[in-house]
C-alpha cells in the first residue's frame, strides 16, 4: 500500500502536539501563580505585616514564574523543531506534485500549494495553535472563579460565552470573503508572473496600459474582500476587547461590593480579576489569530487535496542502461483536459546510431508527439517503448539522466550557464559540463563570456539570445551522455554557422551510437537524418528512408518532405 506522506507527517506533528499539550498543562498550572500571591500578599502579608512571609512568598512566586517562562520557551521551541520536520516531510512531495498536476493541467494554480506549505507551518508553530493548546484550560480557570464565589463565576462565564459566541460570527462573517479574496489574489499573482515573463513584447506592442488594467481590476477585487472580510473582524475584535475590558470591570466591582458585604477578602477581588484575565486570555488570543487559522485551514484543505488527487509514485525497479532503441506502437495521445486526440495510431521504431527526423504542418501534432517520447504526456493508447521498456515503468527521475530534451521553446532557469548545463545536479563534475558543451559546440562561445561558465543568465535565461538560450539547451540536452536524444525544432533560432555546427553534433551523436529524432522544416537538417516520419493531421502520412522520400518524383507525387516543408514554413509552434 502507497503510504501517503501529508498523512505520515501529520501523524508524526500529532504526537509533538500531545508532548506540546502536557508543556501547556504545566504552564496553565503555573498561571495560578500570580492570583495566588496576590491573595496572600493581600490577606496574609499585609494583615501580618511579616516581611519574612512577603520575601519567602516573593522568592517562591519568582521561581514558579522562572520555571514558567523556560516552559513557554521550551513549548515554542519544539513547536518550531517539530514545524520544521513537518515541513521536510512534505515539500519533496508537494515539489512532485506540483510539477505534476502543472504537466496535467496547465491551468491549474496548483504553484500556490508550495506557499501553503508556509501558511500552515507557521499557524502550526505559531500563536494560533498555542491559542488552542489554552483553550480546554477555560473551564479550569472559570471553576476558580467560581471557587472565589458565584457571582465572579458567573461574570466571567457570561463574559467567556459572549466572546466564543463573537468567535463564531467571525468565523461566519469572514469565511466566505477570506477564500474568495485567496482565490483572486492567486489569480492576480499567477497573471502578473505569466504576463511579465513577456515585457519586453509588452513594451513593444503598447501593451502595458492593457495588461496593468486586467492585474489592477484582479488586485483591487482581491482588496475589496479582504478589505470587508477585515471590517468585519475588526468590528467583532473591537467589540471582544470592550468586553473584555468590560468584564474586568464589572469583576473589581462586584468583587469590592462582595468584600463590602464581608462574603471575599479583600485580597480575592485583585485574584478573581487576574483568574478571569487567565481564562479569557486564550479565547481573546483564538479571536485575534482567527485570520490566520483560516488561512491555514484553507492551506490545509488544498495540500490534502492534491496528496489524495495526486498519489504517490510506486517505487519502480532500476531498469538496465538503455542502448537506446525507441519503438512507439500505435499512440494516441490527447493533450491534458482535452478530448480531441492530437496524434493518432503513430507507430514506428528507431535504432541506436539512427536519426529520425519528424515533419509535418503546423498542428500535424509533432511537439505532441515529442513530449510522448520524453515521457511527459503519458499515451491515452498505445505505448512508447525504451530498449523495450514502456516509459511509464521507468521513475522519472531515472530515465532523465538517459534521455536528452530540448524543446521548442527553450526554458531555462534561473542560475549559471554551468548549473543549467549540468540540470542543477549537486553531483555534476566540471569535465562532465565541459564536455557537454563541447558536444554541442558552444563551449567557445561560453568562454567567450565575462565570467564564462559562470555567467548569470537570469530567469528564463533572459541574458541570452534566442539563438544562445537554443545552444545552452542542447549542451543541456547532451549532459551525461543520454541513450535517446529528442529535439524539437533545435534549429528555430540559429544562424547558418549555428546550424552547421548542429549538423555536425547530430553526425557526431549517430557515429557514437545514439537514438536521435529531431523536428524541423528544413531540408539542410533532415538531410542528415537516416528515416523520416511525416505526420499530418495527427496521423502517420508516411515513414521510412530519408533518401528515398527526397528522391525526385513525377509532379504528380511531389516528394511528401518537401510538401512539408511548404506547408510549415512559417510555423511557430504545434
Amino acid at each position: 500500500m502507497i503510504k501517503n506522506p501529508f498523512k505520515q507527517a501529520l501523524a508524526t506533528y500529532r504526537q509533538i502536539v500531545a508532548a506540546t499539550i502536557v508543556f501547556s498543562a504545566a504552564i496553565n498550572i503555573l498561571m495560578f501563580v500570580s492570583p495566588l500571591y496576590m491573595l496572600q500578599v493581600y490577606d496574609r502579608v499585609l494583615q501580618s505585616r511579616s516581611e519574612v512571609t512577603l520575601l519567602m512568598l516573593t522568592i517562591i512566586a519568582v521561581a514558579m514564574l522562572a520555571l514558567y517562562g523556560i516552559l513557554e520557551w521550551l513549548r515554542s521551541r519544539v513547536l518550531v523543531r517539530a514545524g520544521l520536520r513537518f515541513d521536510r516531510m512534505i515539500s519533496d512531495g508537494v515539489f512532485t506534485r506540483v510539477v505534476d498536476t502543472s504537466i496535467k493541467n496547465p491551468q491549474s494554480k496548483s504553484k500556490f500549494a508550495l506557499m501553503d506549505i508556509d501558511r500552515l507551518r507557521e499557524f502550526l508553530t505559531g500563536s494560533g495553535l498555542i491559542s488552542l493548546c489554552d483553550l480546554p484550560w477555560l473551564p479550569v480557570f472559570l471553576a476558580v472563579c467560581f471557587f472565589f464565589h458565584p457571582l465572579i463565576g458567573w461574570i466571567a462565564t457570561g463574559g467567556a460565552i459572549v466572546i466564543v459566541i463573537i468567535t463564531i460570527a467571525n468565523e461566519f462573517m469572514t469565511k466566505t470573503q477570506l477564500s474568495e479574496a485567496t482565490n483572486v489574489g492567486q489569480a492576480a499573482m499567477h497573471f502578473s508572473n505569466s504576463t511579465l515573463v513577456n515585457v519586453e513584447v509588452i513594451r513593444a506592442l503598447g501593451m502595458e496600459s492593457s495588461l496593468r488594467k486586467r492585474w489592477v481590476g484582479l488586485h483591487r477585487s482581491m482588496l475589496e474582500k479582504q478589505a470587508t472580510a477585515s471590517d468585519r473582524a475588526g468590528a467583532l475584535q473591537s467589540f471582544s476587547k470592550f468586553v473584555r475590558m468590560g468584564l474586568q470591570t464589572l469583576i473589581l466591582g462586584a468583587g469590592a461590593y462582595l468584600a463590602l458585604q464581608g462574603q471575599i477578602s479583600p485580597g480575592s477581588i485583585i485574584a478573581a480579576s487576574i483568574m478571569m484575565g487567565r481564562a479569557l486570555q486564550p479565547v481573546d488570543q483564538v479571536v485575534a489569530q482567527w485570520k490566520q487559522f483560516i488561512a491555514a485551514r484553507q492551506a490545509y484543505d488544498r495540500l490534502e487535496t492534491m496528496f489524495v488527487e495526486v498519489p504517490e509514485e510506486e517505487d519502480k525497479i532500476d531498469l538496465p542502461t538503455p542502448e537506446g532503441k525507441l519503438s512507439v506502437e500505435n499512440l494516441i495521445l490527447f493533450a491534458p483536459g482535452t478530448q480531441t486526440p492530437l496524434v493518432r495510431g503513430v507507430s514506428f521504431e528507431a535504432q541506436p546510431g539512427e536519426a529520425v527526423a519528424v515533419v509535418g504542418p503546423s498542428g500535424a501534432g509533432k511537439s505532441s508527439l515529442v513530449r510522448a517520447l520524453v515521457g511527459i504526456w503519458a499515451p491515452a493508447s498505445g505505448s512508447v517503448r525504451l530498449d523495450g521498456a514502456e516509459l511509464q515503468h521507468w521513475e522519472t527521475d531515472k530515465l532523465g539522466q538517459h534521455v536528452g530534451y530540448l524543446p521548442q521553446s527553450v526554458e531555462l532557469f534561473e542560475g549559471t550557464i554551468s548549473e543549467n548545463i549540468a540540470r542543477f545536479r549537486d553531483d555534476a563534475t566540471s569535465e562532465e559540463i565541459i564536455n557537454a558543451a563541447k558536444q554541442a559546440n558552444v563551449h567557445d562561445l561560453i568562454q567567450s563570456m565575462e565570467k564564462g561558465y559562470d555567467t548569470q543568465i537570469g530567469p528564463g535565461g533572459q541574458q541570452l539570445s534566442g539563438g544562445q538560450r537554443q545552444r545552452v539547451g542542447l549542451a543541456r540536452a547532451l549532459f551525461g551522455n543520454p541513450a535517446l536524444l529528442v529535439l524539437d525544432e533545435p534549429n528555430a533560432n540559429l544562424d547558418s554557422e549555428g546550424e552547421e555546427a548542429l549538423n555536425k553534433v547530430i553526425l557526431s551523436l549517430k557515429a557514437r551510437g545514439k537514438t536521435i529524432l529531431f523536428v524541423s522544416h528544413k531540408i539542410s537538417l533532415i538531410a542528415v537524418s537516416d528515416k523520416a516520419l511525416i505526420l499530418r493531421d495527427g496521423a502517420m502520412s508516411g515513414f521510412g528512408a530519408t533518401q528515398d522520400l527526397l528522391q525526385p518524383k513525377p509532379a504528380a507525387q511531389a516528394p511528401k518532405v518537401e510538401e512539408a516543408k511548404s506547408a510549415d514554413e512559417n510555423k511557430t509552434a504545434s
